[in-house]
């Protein structure tokens, strides 16, 4: 008998063919701790690079531009 997997069989990549489309995705990124009730705002999470979309350093180097 196999484990179950860890991830979802049933993901379909999602084409980002606009700047809307990716900051939409980008937004939905940024806000599932909220919505998991981790933190109460998106830049409060460590890792998020919603810290660098705010003007803050977040702990890791990413590019904004």
């Amino acid at each position: 008998m196999c484990p179950p997997a860890f991830w979802q069989q049933h993901n379909q990549p999602i084409e980002l063919w606009s700047a809307a489309v990716i900051d939409q995705k980008i937004d939905y990124i940024h806000n599932n701790p909220v919505e998991a009730g981790f933190v109460s705002e998106p830049e409060h999470w460590k890792y998020s690079s919603a810290i660098d979309f705010s003007g803050g350093k977040g702990v890791l180097e990413i590019d904004v531009a």
